[in-house]
């Protein structure tokens, strides 16, 4: 409780809600610049366990926003050496490893035993993929993505929210998993508010965004909320045809 001191002083913020993020887990499909930096700030926050899924070696083109990494570790497995750093900050932190894409066929093994996910992928498959499964499976979503100086987040929030197949149907035929640009203080910030929410979310403290998207633009220093509305339609949560 020591290493939780300051954070215990929150207005609110109470011993038990502490309890309930130490005995969270949480799936966090993608470590680079948001899920890396989200699982920094989970593990200095207590969470129990994370499930880190990502594939690939480090590349030196990551190094500009992977702050889970190390330049002598370009090369190495990204979910291994994520994995270490996690245990060096906070050791009673658990840490699931998984060196692969998220299909279809492997969904269910990510989401056995988790209370939520944080969707930082960098393309619509897998994204459309723990969207579907999630929803399935009444496990809450935090969605975020950056592109250049702008982000946005929303959360998933099963019988409650609008899911992503409700705010973006089609992909973007032009979008490239690599191709877009990323400067890491931008990707930082939105980890950074990715984590807030999860604890928001896991604990009951605060006022998570229900039915409202997060978008900003650090050109300019614009943060706006959205309202969002669920798809009457939607192939993914249409069971649930009330508007939020």
């Amino acid at each position: 409780m020591e290493r939780y001191r300051r954070q215990l002083m929150l207005h609110g913020f109470t011993g038990e809600h502490q309890r309930k993020l130490k005995d969270s887990t949480a799936l966090i499909a993608g470590i680079g610049g948001l899920g890396g930096t989200a699982a920094i700030y989970l593990a200095v926050a207590g969470i129990g366990k994370m499930v880190f899924a990502h594939y690939g070696n480090l590349t030196l083109s990551n190094m500009n926003r992977q702050i889970l990494m190390k330049h002598e570790w370009i090369g190495s497995s990204r979910v291994v050496q994520a994995q270490k750093t996690i245990g060096e900050i906070n050791p009673d932190v658990e840490v699931e490893i998984f060196d692969g894409r998220i299909s279809g066929d492997n969904i269910g093994d990510f989401l056995d035993g988790v209370q939520i996910t944080l969707s930082a992928r960098p393309n619509f498959n897998e994204r459309r993929i723990l969207n579907a499964a999630c929803v399935g499976r009444d496990i809450p979503m935090v969605e975020a993505a950056m592109n250049g100086m702008e982000g946005y987040l929303f959360n998933i929030v099963p019988h409650v929210t609008p899911c992503l197949n409700c705010l973006y149907p089609e992909d973007d035929p032009e979008w490239e998993e690599l191709g877009f640009p990323v400067l890491g203080a931008v990707s930082g910030i939105l980890g950074c508010l990715m984590s807030i929410e999860t604890i928001k979310l896991l604990t009951g403290y605060g006022k998570p965004l229900y039915s409202e998207m997060l978008a900003f633009n650090t050109m300019n220093m614009d943060f706006r909320k959205l309202k969002t509305w669920k798809d009457a339609q939607c192939t993914v949560c249409g069971a649930d045809q009330t508007r939020t």
